[in-house]
């Protein structure tokens, strides 16, 4: 599982380095340096703007999003043709150097606002990558979203 906030920046180049935490994680965990890294949904903030970061899912993770996305029902055309275009089409499979250095695609960087400081965040199965200021808007969203019904809250174990 992927935890942890991890503040690092990104060069002109779109070279950037996985925290090395989660690369042990991608190895012994998943059993596979690789990885897959694309867009993550846009999130609502209110007023028609949206915010979006990446995703980096492990490799045979990836595999099975895109397995039960195939077989998937219940999204209208245009909402499977969304997440295709958004989601799918733009990822590229990547594995960080023996440095743990990565290179983030321009479109996918342009795509995330991501110019100079980054977080990697750990999200159980899956890694999200926000630049610092969409991500502060975004954890801004989130707290106006966390449920305020304290028998919700208690269920779920917090």
């Amino acid at each position: 599982m992927f935890r942890g906030i991890y503040e690092t920046t990104i060069d002109a180049k779109g070279r950037t380095s996985l925290p090395a935490k989660f690369r042990e994680i991608l190895v012994d965990v998943h059993g596979d340096d690789r990885f897959v890294i694309t867009n993550s949904a846009p999130v609502d903030l209110g007023g028609g703007a949206f915010s979006s970061g990446l995703l980096i899912f492990p490799y045979a993770k990836w595999v099975e999003f895109e397995e039960h996305f195939r077989s998937s029902r219940g999204l209208s055309s245009a909402q499977r043709n969304s997440i295709m275009r958004t989601i799918i089409s733009p990822a590229v499979e990547c594995c960080a150097d023996k440095l743990g250095r990565l290179l983030i695609p321009p479109h996918l960087r342009k795509g995330a606002a991501l110019e100079r400081d980054i977080l990697f965040i750990g999200v159980m199965d899956k890694i999200e990558v926000w630049s610092q200021a969409e991500r502060e808007k975004v954890r801004i969203q989130d707290l106006k979203n966390f449920p305020s019904d304290s028998e919700t809250v208690a269920e779920l174990g917090l």
